[in-house]
């Protein structure tokens, strides 16, 4: 088949070579199912490694499934969800935090996808009250949707609010690899320094087949976490091969070359159309690049190239660097929005 470059979407990009080669190599033998294998304890020990001892893990097939059992946990049917209007929870997961988790969402209008302790604070009402549903999460994407970043600063601000009211932080983490390499800390550092109890992480947009990692932290009951899993659908009764592929990624850095590349493609990209005119409209912090084309042009070079209308009033589209983009991708794009320009 021949090789179609897309930049939908880091969820177009195939799986890594070694991450293919990990699942291969765990297909062998049998072993204890749900998790009681030496897969996903080795995946476990490098998760501990890197984020600390001190958390509780639970590995779930998709992002989606990720967060509704995050929020499941942590939340109770009557509490609230104080998330930008952006956020994947809210937009693109089909309701699933509502009906699965019961949770009610707040969406809450940003210019960049972030949210703010002053954006946030007017949402900060009705403790105790019966009527309304009580707040408890503040949830953020760590890279947002519009690819933007939260300095550990702004997450440590965030998390000081949430906790001041008895709330906990939730990172939707899907691309915490790139916000990761974008800030260049560790993630420890982002996680406990910016006061976070609560992250989804994400391996699929960054070269897995499938699996992310439910992670609490300090201050995040964990005692049911394992049962609301179980509910949701989300335990893997062949855990070995997402075990395989986390250490895959986790055990020699693979997680990072991948999303560090990806970082920079959307680099590169953003840097060619702004040298051919095009206007880039939220800054180039991770592996996105938001840009205001003129509406004629965008059906056959989404055509061509895979990628999404992001608003269609304002002709803002969205492209997407994977970890298997090529600088010949990257200029093949640029090239093909120049020659439709002129």
């Amino acid at each position: 088949m021949t090789r179609r470059v897309s930049f939908g979407s880091d969820n177009h990009s195939g799986v890594h070579p070694r991450v293919m080669d990990a699942i291969v190599h765990a297909n062998g033998g049998h072993v204890p199912a749900y998790g009681d294998d030496p897969w996903t304890t080795e995946a476990l020990g490098h998760l501990r490694a890197i984020l600390g001892d001190d958390i509780d893990v639970a590995f779930t097939f998709n992002g989606t499934g990720a967060n509704v059992v995050t929020l499941a946990t942590i939340c109770r049917p009557w509490e609230s969800v104080i998330c930008a209007e952006t956020a994947h929870i809210n937009v693109d997961e089909c309701a699933a935090p509502e009906r699965i988790a019961g949770v009610k969402l707040v969406p809450v209008a940003t210019p960049d996808g972030k949210l703010t302790p002053e954006l946030v604070h007017p949402h900060l009402t009705g403790f105790g009250f019966e009527h309304h549903a009580q707040p408890r999460v503040i949830s953020v994407s760590q890279a947002s949707e519009y690819g933007t970043v939260y300095t550990i600063a702004e997450l440590r601000a965030l998390s000081d609010v949430a906790h001041a009211h008895g709330l906990l932080l939730h990172v939707d983490g899907a691309r915490f690899a790139n916000a990761v390499v974008s800030l260049g800390c560790t993630p420890r550092e982002m996680l406990v320094d910016g006061g976070v109890d609560a992250l989804s992480f994400g391996g699929t947009k960054n070269g897995m087949l499938l699996g992310e990692a439910v992670v609490l932290l300090h201050g995040a009951p964990a005692d049911v976490l394992a049962f609301v899993r179980k509910q949701c659908g989300q335990l893997a009764s062949k855990m070995r091969f997402v075990g395989a592929q986390f250490t895959a990624m986790l055990a020699e850095g693979l997680w990072l070359e991948t999303a560090a590349h990806a970082n920079a493609m959307a680099t590169r990209l953003a840097g060619g159309m702004a040298g051919v005119g095009v206007e880039i409209t939220q800054p180039v912090e991770a592996n996105e690049v938001f840009a205001v084309l003129p509406a004629e042009i965008i059906p056959p070079l989404a055509e061509r190239f895979g990628f999404y209308t992001w608003d269609e009033a304002r002709g803002e589209v969205r492209w997407v660097a994977s970890w298997d983009t090529t600088p010949e991708d990257v200029d093949t794009l640029v090239a093909a929005v120049r020659d439709a320009l002129s």
